[in-house]
């Protein structure tokens, strides 16, 4: 502001853009007084207010970083000022609400929006129908989808997705199914997202059998799949005991056109393991090795967990050496692990010499 009124002093005009970044950064800065009395100071200057649109871009700025009740002072101030707020500002502050939990007060938003005129469309709907349901508010999310016909709004692919999505974390399972068929009756188009929502439901609520018959009858009129519902269905087909189509899926999908990704080769090496496969297991580490693939920190420690669980201590040893090898640390549930397997009165007290040197400290523990 200093250096504004240096500008002013020296008889430089200040132009729009000088303006705008000084209004934005008192609204960031919560001086909303200053930001109207600059906006005052540049309309009798002759040089239009800011429109709508600035006011809108950073109502969603803040309302992404959590600051909505400031949002929500601006959208005051453009009240204030005069100036009809549009569809797309309302949407940012419901967003905003939805975001910190606030549902309540994001209807009232959606109160304010409809009685100024302005209407709701399918993404003002589609915020709080997600946001209904990230707080575990299924039913009244249910209740504002089912709303969206009678305001003449048609669900779109994103509405279907969210309640779908919202109906299976919630376990409710024979809802999600039928919503999924009544997504296909409407005509709405079926994405890739669609997919991954109905097939990871389906895995999730211990219907492992029928996402897998659905993803074969799918693949089966050539619908691709990403890589996420690949290595979901690698997974569900481990979890029931149906290896070998598990690993005939992960053998093919490179010929599918997709890559294997981290996951992917992690959701393999852990159910080898888990099967007592540790040479297949390496061979698969090995392979995700070649391609370029860097290991997580998460992934290593689970390998070495399951090999120590499993009394695979040399190969433990092993990865516990890949671990020093690309600086990665061991979480605290895998020095827990090792402190009881290799302390004095540990299962594997002898074999700890298999280990890195730097891993055989545990003469000093009880």
């Amino acid at each position: 502001m200093e250096k504004f009124n240096q500008m002013i002093a020296l008889g430089v005009q200040p132009d729009k853009v000088v303006y705008h970044a000084l209004i934005r950064g008192f609204c960031i800065d919560g001086d909303l007084a200053k930001a109207k009395q600059l906006v005052s100071e540049m309309m009798n200057r002759g040089i239009p207010r800011p429109n709508i649109s600035f006011f809108s871009s950073l109502i969603k700025s803040l309302c992404q970083e959590g600051r909505v009740m400031d949002a929500h002072d601006i959208f005051d101030l453009v009240i204030d000022m005069g100036e009809r707020p549009d569809d797309i500002l309302f949407n940012s502050l419901i967003d905003g609400y939805c975001l910190v939990r606030k549902m309540d007060k994001a209807l009232k938003v959606l109160d304010v929006m409809e009685s100024v005129g302005v209407e709701p469309d399918v993404i003002t709907y589609n915020t709080l129908v997600n946001g209904y349901c990230r707080n575990g508010r299924i039913d009244d999310g249910l209740t504002l989808f089912r709303e969206m016909p009678r305001k003449r709004i048609k669900p779109d692919t994103i509405s279907y997705c969210v309640i779908m999505d919202g109906l299976f974390r919630s376990g409710r399972t024979v809802s999600g199914r039928e919503m999924f068929h009544e997504m296909i009756e409407s005509g709405t188009t079926v994405s890739i997202s669609t997919y991954n929502i109905i097939l990871g439901g389906l895995c999730r609520n211990n219907c492992a059998d029928e996402a897998i018959a659905l993803f074969q009858k799918l693949g089966s009129l050539n619908v691709k799949f990403s890589i996420a519902i690949v290595n979901t269905m690698i997974n569900a087909m481990y979890r029931v005991g149906r290896r070998e189509e598990a690993k005939e899926l992960f053998a093919g999908i490179s010929a599918s056109g997709l890559v294997p990704n981290e996951s992917t080769y992690g959701v393999m090496i852990m159910n080898l393991l888990k099967d007592g496969a540790v040479e297949d297991a390496n061979n698969v580490f090995s392979s995700m090795d070649k391609s370029g693939i860097v290991p997580s920190s998460r992934l290593l420690n689970d390998i070495i967990r399951m090999l120590l669980e499993k009394g695979e201590i040399a190969k433990a040893g092993n990865y516990l050496s890949k671990v020093d090898g690309k600086s990665i640390s061991l979480e605290a549930s895998t020095t827990s692990l090792m402190l009881s397997l290799f302390s004095r009165e540990g299962k594997y007290r002898e074999d700890m010499k298999l280990l890195p040197a730097k891993y055989q400290f545990f003469d000093g523990f009880c």
